[in-house]
């Protein structure tokens, strides 16, 4: 067992480093970066770590970097993520610190998973002759569907993979302080789908002369929801959802074409498939029978994010034992949102864990979530995260997901 001090000693560092976790999270939030090539960001990043005992990997596809620290033992490894990149949304916060980039957002908390990851390496780096194996520190760009974490894995980053993975995710929506996760699919897989639909143009007040697509285009949405409903088992849900439907330039044309745009969550590869199999059976048969053709192109999105369960296990205790019981709690459901990480936990065993973050005065379950121009956070909880970061990652190298509390 460690000999390591006790794991609630992470608390006060996680407290001394946080009004630097906070000045770094505002430098962010206010030059927000969109996508794979986030300059501004990754270069403050790296400024935060400058002078610490970590080795630098950067890859081609990204500006995203990993930041290696190697204990003197060197034995276990164990990866830690932040992703970087903001939210194309013009922000409305109010905040001193809000967004002067036109168009971009960090309103997904991302700011601060950068600085509660910074703060970390900090805090371990401090700690490093103690460290009983290697910690990678993962900063990445483009998870918000630029598959980032998929590029730095293809640019062997993280090879040697880590025998251990770790994700903290912030959200207003769960209490401030409070981390939960649950063991099996945490997040869904996402898919997109773009359907075609072609009939003939017209004069709008003869359709009996042209083959008019937007009643077509209404009718497989319609009849889409009902394959959901049909087709898909209730025991391995999914979700699909039409966002966008484009036809036509004025009143009196029937267009010549419509197109639908949607979205599949879905939480096992069974589901995945049936819906799948069921739009291109809908696609190719119901625009015909009214004279139109159709095509689908449904473009793979991130995997089901599916967490190990002595990964989960593990977390829970690391976060009891720092801040109580009721510092964890076990989600009875997965969530429809989807996770660029779920790559890295498609090859290593870990988890995503979720940081409750509520505004001050503001009710967990009716606060602007995540994706919202309006949404705000509590960036004290940022202290807990940088806490259980350090946490995690020493008693892991120490003794693996059988590690116990230390005290």
């Amino acid at each position: 067992m460690s000999s390591s001090p006790p794991l609630t000693s992470w608390i006060d560092a996680g407290r001394d480093l946080l009004p630097d976790m906070i000045a770094l999270r505002r430098a962010i939030h206010a030059e927000p970066e969109i996508g794979l090539q986030l300059p501004l960001t990754t270069a403050k990043a790296r400024q935060a770590l400058a002078g610490l005992p970590l080795e630098f990997r950067e890859g081609p596809s990204t500006t995203g970097f990993v930041a290696v620290l190697r204990g003197p033992a060197n034995g276990r490894t164990v990866l830690l993520r932040g992703d970087m990149d903001a939210l194309p949304l013009t922000e409305e916060t109010g905040l001193d610190f809000a967004s002067a980039t036109a168009g971009a957002m960090h309103a997904c908390g991302h700011d601060t998973h950068v600085a509660m990851l910074v703060g970390a390496a900090r805090a371990l780096s401090a700690r490093r002759e103690s460290l009983a194996g290697t910690v990678m520190f993962m900063f990445q760009p483009g998870e918000e569907g630029w598959h980032g974490a998929r590029y730095m894995l293809e640019d062997g980053l993280l090879d040697p993979l880590p025998d251990a993975a770790f994700a903290l995710h912030i959200t207003p929506n769960i209490q401030t302080g409070v981390f939960a996760s649950r063991a099996g699919p945490l997040m869904a897989g996402a898919d997109r789908f773009v359907i075609r639909i072609t009939g003939r143009g017209g004069h709008a007040s003869m359709p009996h002369d042209a083959v008019d697509p937007i009643p077509v285009a209404c009718e497989l949405v319609m009849a889409i929801q009902a394959m959901v409903t049909r087709r898909v088992s209730a025991f391995e849900p999914a979700v699909v959802t039409v966002g966008r439907i484009t036809s036509g330039t004025t009143n009196n044309i029937i267009p010549e074409s419509a197109e639908i745009e949607g979205t599949v969550r879905s939480f096992s590869e069974h589901s995945r498939r049936a819906v799948h199999e069921g739009l291109q059976r809908l696609v190719e048969h119901l625009p015909a029978a009214h004279l139109c053709r159709a095509e689908i192109e449904i473009i793979p999105g991130f995997p089901v994010t599916l967490c190990d369960a002595d990964a989960v296990a593990f977390a829970g205790r690391t976060a009891s034992s720092l801040f109580g019981e009721s510092g964890w709690r076990t989600m009875p459901h997965p969530m429809m949102g989807a996770e660029d990480f779920s790559y890295v936990l498609q090859k290593v065993p870990g988890a995503m864990v979720f940081l409750g973050a509520t505004p001050d005065g503001g009710d967990w379950r009716t606060c602007c979530a995540l994706h919202s121009n309006r949404m705000v956070l509590d960036e004290t909880a940022m202290a807990r995260g940088a806490a259980m970061h350090c946490a995690l990652a020493e008693s892991f190298l120490t003794d693996g997901f059988a590690a116990q509390p230390a005290g």
